[in-house]
């Protein structure tokens, strides 16, 4: 019995582990809509059109009667696809169906009938022309969205052919059997051609998005779906794992305890959701990566910051050594836990403390510490997309500073706080700023862009609803790729 039990747990044991990662929240969902789909519906039938138009149709040979045949050089001249759809399949990914089109061909015969010998051209035309394809969307093993399978079915209900020739008007009867091998073989290329279509060229597209990649030389950023997409019949959801992480140190991450983020509407082509573990493993990364200090010397430091401080520390320093009252100083300042973020209905806010220590630079000799102080900061964090990529901009709404050593001292550092604040409105804040305004890059295939987005602020969340821009076609998109 025990023995079984132990098996038991044995088996189980790796089926808990996946549903436990399965289980953990988003920190970040895009939610692409009908509206979306739409648009993307125009791009799907000219990609479409040009696969048919580059199907490689093959020779035909044959006899009827004392006729003898050969059809080369088939190609399909035109293609309308007057009558498409793009279509969410719920639960299992996208309909493309064409029904009642029709395409245009034209192929060269070369015929000998007894001791007669012709060529010429014969313009052909297919009606009736339906396609019906399912892609079945998926996460695989990368966390990658990916088409899994296609389902495809093709039918060409008529077609007619038209002789030109010296004999065209004796050969006419023979259009019937040419178009019904023609109509047989066509029938047979179209979903092949659709297949490949989607298993390679689209599936590289989706390559395109970064699901684990580099957001500068400190930290790297997760995209992988945390499960298969959720197909409805008004949108496609993917929900990511939207974690930063540190180069140096990438399994050392940040758990995620936040409110997952929520999707409710439907208006616009596409939706971004970010929750406030997505901020935070960022900053939480950043930390750990030691990018969150910062040393003011020299030309760094205002001179009336000098001063000030020269000031305030100078009992400190005639007590200490006064051959040192004119030895430089430096404010050493270290973000001492990793920062926080609150999104409300408001806004969002971002919370950092750090440890301020005046610093005495005797030439030849080691630094000196003159003071230690807790510096606490609160910045106003406006989240804006341009393009394919998110950006924020800080804005300094809080700021205090007491002694780390006593009360007293906390009293004498009051003439400090105004300065630090300036200094660090007009120095620290527009490098953070300048940094962040690169951004980092949304889960969005090369070749598409948001455009008139709207923010949203929700307890817990953010929701960035906007429309797609098309940069290039789907075709380029794919040939850019492969170039890569």
């Amino acid at each position: 019995m025990l023995v079984m039990s132990s098996s038991l747990l044995f088996l189980l044991c790796p089926l808990m582990s996946s549903f436990m990662a399965a289980a953990q929240p988003a920190g970040c969902k895009i939610r692409i809509t009908d509206k979306g789909l739409e648009m993307l519906k125009a791009e799907t039938g000219k990609f479409v059109e040009e696969e048919i138009s580059n199907i490689s149709m093959p020779e035909m040979k044959g006899k009827e009667g004392r006729f003898q045949y050969t059809i080369t050089d088939v190609k399909i001249n035109d293609l309308n696809l007057t009558h498409a759809e793009l279509q969410f399949v719920p639960d299992v990914g996208l309909l493309f169906d064409v029904q009642d089109s029709s395409i245009s061909l034209s192929f060269h015969r070369r015929i000998l009938y007894w001791f007669f010998y012709d060529t010429g051209n014969i313009n052909a035309s297919a009606e009736g022309v339906n396609i019906n394809t399912v892609l079945n969307l998926i996460r695989d093993e990368e966390g990658r969205l990916k088409i899994n399978n296609i389902t495809c079915d093709a039918k060409i209900t008529k077609m007619k052919a038209e002789f030109s020739g010296t004999l065209g008007k004796v050969y006419d009867f023979m259009a019937s059997f040419l178009t019904s091998g023609m109509r047989f073989i066509l029938n047979q290329q179209i979903c092949p051609a659709l297949n490949h279509a989607a298993l390679v060229h689209v599936n590289s597209l989706l390559e395109t998005i970064p699901v684990r990649t580099e957001v500068d030389s400190y930290i790297g950023i997760d995209y992988s779906l945390i499960e298969d997409p959720v197909v409805t019949s008004r949108s496609l959801d993917m929900h990511f794992r939207g974690m930063f992480f540190d180069l140096s140190d990438p399994n050392s991450t940040l758990e995620n305890l936040a409110v997952e983020p929520v999707i409710k509407d439907y208006d616009r082509m596409v939706y971004l959701a970010l929750s406030e573990f997505f901020f935070d493993s960022g900053m939480f990364s950043y930390y750990k990566a030691g990018v969150f200090q910062t040393h003011i010397v020299n030309e760094k430091m205002s001179r009336d910051m000098e001063m000030l401080l020269r000031t305030t520390y100078f009992g400190v320093i005639m007590m200490l050594n006064p051959a040192l009252a004119d030895a430089p100083l430096s404010l050493q300042i270290a973000v001492n836990s990793p920062p926080k973020t609150t999104i409300k209905t408001t806004g969002a806010t971002v919370v950092m403390t750090a440890i301020v220590k005046v610093m005495l630079l005797p030439p030849g000799q080691a630094p000196f510490q003159l003071s230690s102080m807790t510096m606490e900061t609160k910045f106003n964090a406006k989240v804006s997309i341009r393009g394919k990529r998110l950006a924020i901009h800080a804005d300094l709404r809080r700021f205090k500073i007491f002694s780390n050593q006593s009360a007293l001292e906390s009293l004498a550092l009051i003439p400090l706080q105004a300065p630090l604040k300036a200094m660090l409105q007009m120095s620290v804040v527009p490098l953070i700023n300048n940094w962040t305004k690169k951004g980092v890059r949304i889960p969005l295939a090369d070749g598409m862009d948001f455009i008139e987005e709207v923010v949203e602020y929700h307890n817990g969340f953010i929701v960035i609803g906007a429309n797609l821009h098309f940069t290039k076609g789907l075709r380029e998109m794919m040939e850019g790729n492969n170039q890569e």
